[in-house]
Parts: structure tokens; sequence; C-alpha cells
């Protein structure tokens, strides 16, 4: 399967913004953008020229697409998801986005980034409504129940992404999360705004729209 091989904090460089690809180490002054806040190669502290509208709506693309650690044909499927939808396609891109299983767990802090949380899920780890799961896309439901396998919940790597979460910015209001049982519930499904407003979302859909 294809995957991304080079350093992942030169993608937070090329788009300018913390994508938590590390985890916890984002959040120290060995951030990448905290010690080099400018693009990656011989050219990125040059004068750049002005983007045309196309560049535009292809950086806010992938700025998307890297956040949520998806390929280019995996994107393109959720987008195409979002357009067959009812409502806005930008804000069901978004949603989509939210409600994939390796990104949930990443909330319920199942991992310190979704690169973690998506390699739990792919090896067994998780539980959606009591049954294993191992599939990242799947898209969960409101009344859902993430959790951790038995066999699986004194991991060390787990149990410190979970203490961990606060400091990543807590659980978001959609997710009721127990610490004790290691299990998290959809109380509601996440919406365009639980996403953030880190991407101008029309300049996607305007994108594709061509």
């Amino acid at each position: 399967m294809a995957r991304h091989t080079d350093s992942v904090c030169r993608l937070c460089r090329r788009e300018g913004m913390k994508l938590f690809l590390k985890g916890d180490r984002c959040l120290t002054d060995k951030c990448a953008i905290e010690r080099r806040a400018y693009g990656p190669g011989q050219h990125g502290q040059g004068r750049r020229t002005k983007q045309t509208e196309y560049g535009l709506q292809l950086r806010e693309k992938q700025r998307l697409k890297r956040l949520y650690g998806l390929l280019e044909r995996q994107f393109r499927i959720t987008f195409e998801r979002a357009e067959q939808m009812r409502g806005i396609t930008g804000d069901n891109l978004l949603q989509l986005l939210e409600r994939r299983l390796d990104n949930t767990a990443y909330r319920c802090g199942i991992g310190r980034s979704r690169k973690e949380a998506r390699q739990f899920v792919r090896h067994g780890h998780v539980l959606v409504n009591g049954k294993r799961l191992t599939i990242p896309s799947y898209t969960i439901k409101e009344g859902d129940v993430i959790g951790v396998v038995e066999g699986s919940r004194k991991n060390t790597s787990i149990l410190e992404s979970v203490e961990g979460a606060e400091r990543r910015g807590g659980f978001p209001d959609w997710l009721a999360f127990d610490k004790q049982n290691l299990s998290g519930k959809i109380v509601r499904c996440p919406d365009a705004k639980d996403a953030g407003d880190f991407v101008k979302v029309n300049l996607i859909v305007e994108l594709y729209s061509k």
C-alpha cells in the first residue's frame, strides 16, 4: 500500500501550520514550525510569487488531505461521497473526515497522532460497539461506542496516549470518553464546525468542480 516516507515535518512547513503528524513532539519547541517557520527546500526562505486561483485551491486541498492522513484517491472518494449527500458539499466533506474511525480513535486519545491511531485500528486494538474493527475509513454513527480490546488495555503506548489527550486539546463535546474503561460514546455526529476553521473548504469544492 502506498504511504508517505519522507519527513512529515516538511509537510507542516510546506502548509505553514501544525498538522500534528508527530503527536506530542508538535507541542514542544522541537516542532519544525517553531524552529523553522518557512517552507522546506533551498527556496523556502525566498520570496514567493503571488499564487494563482488554482494554486490557492490546490494548497487548501493538500492541507486538509495531509491533516487527516489521506492519499489522493482516498480523498477523492470521500469528496464524491460528500457530493452525493444532502446539504452543503464542503460541510459534508468535513463531517465525513471527522467521522472516520481512525480520526475518532485519535479524538478519544487512542493514538498521539492520526497516523498512530490508524495503526492501532489496523492492528486490531480498537472496538466499535464491542466488535473488533480494522477499517480506518469506517464511518462512525451517533450512539456508536469506541473502545479498546481487553488484551490491549494495558498497552503502554495506548495508556500514555490517553493520558496526554488533555495536552493535545482534550476530548470534543460530541464524544463522551470514559478513561477508566478506555471507551468513548458518540453522543452526536460531529459537524463541520467541530473540524475547525483552519481550511477554506469552499476552495476545495471549487477545485473539484472544474
